[in-house]
Formats: structure tokens, sequence, C-alpha cells
């Protein structure tokens, strides 16, 4: 985990167990040294808008990527998405739904509100730990991002 400052990874996850998987998914495969983990999309919105806790953070310091749970307390995953790309700077933020999900209603909403990818989580560990291998060399080395500035 890290400070709330030059955060390349936001995980928005719920589940303490998952939220821990993939933080240690991304340590082990050496993609990131600044995590920082939400558990709730009110949370979520807090940190990425710097508002709340979060208020001394700068918001222009946004994460390189956004790993969101559908399924979450306060806000669900779809405002959060529906929230972050309404925004004209916040929707080029990559987000992608890490989600235990297969519901087809979720897919084509997350597409429609503009997610970047839609993963279901892999119950198996190593299986769960090379999907997000794969997603951070994806989107943390290969994927070119614009500026957020």
């Amino acid at each position: 985990m890290s400070s709330i400052h030059n955060v390349e990874i936001l995980i928005v996850e719920d589940t303490a167990a998952d939220a821990e998987m993939a933080v240690r998914a991304f340590k082990k495969n050496n993609l990131a040294n600044n995590i920082y983990v939400v558990g709730d999309g009110e949370e979520a919105l807090d940190f990425i808008y710097a508002r709340g806790q979060f208020e001394e953070r700068a918001e222009q310091a946004a994460p390189k990527i956004i790993l969101l749970d559908l399924k979450l307390p306060k806000v669900d995953g779809l405002e959060v998405l529906r929230t972050l790309k309404a925004d004209p700077v916040k929707k080029l933020i990559p987000v992608i739904v890490l989600t235990s999900s297969r519901e087809e209603r979720d897919i084509v909403e997350s597409y429609s509100l503009g997610v970047n990818s839609y993963i279901v989580k892999p119950v198996d560990f190593d299986k769960f730990v090379e999907a997000v291998r794969n997603l951070g060399l994806y989107w943390l080395l290969l994927n070119q991002a614009p500026s957020l500035k």
C-alpha cells in the first residue's frame, strides 16, 4: 500500500481478501509500487475528487488505472463509472471492471458507460494472479494514456 499521493493504481473493492490478492499480484509481478485500496464507491469518488478524508490530496494526481468492483456498498460501481465517464477530465482515466458478476446487463451497462475493460474475477488464486499480471502489463506498461492535465 502507499500514501494517497502519486497513486498508480486505485483498487475499489469491498472484499478485503480480493483487494489483498490484487495488491499481492501487482507486487509479485513488480508492476506497481503505489497502490491504494478503498472499500466502497463513495470513498472511491472522494479519493478521485480529493474531498472528505482525501481533501489534502492533489486532485490532478489521478491514478494511472482504476480497478473497480461493481457490487459495492454506499455507491455501486456502475454509479462510480457513470460519474467518472461523465467528467471531461476523469473520463480519460482507464477503468477496468474486475468483478464476480457475469450478468450480461452489467457487462452491457459497463461498456455503455465507457468502461475500458470488463474482467470476471477468476476464483482460482493462480488464475487471479495471472489475470492481474496481464492487466498490469497491458495498462501500466504497454498502453499509452493521455495526460490528464
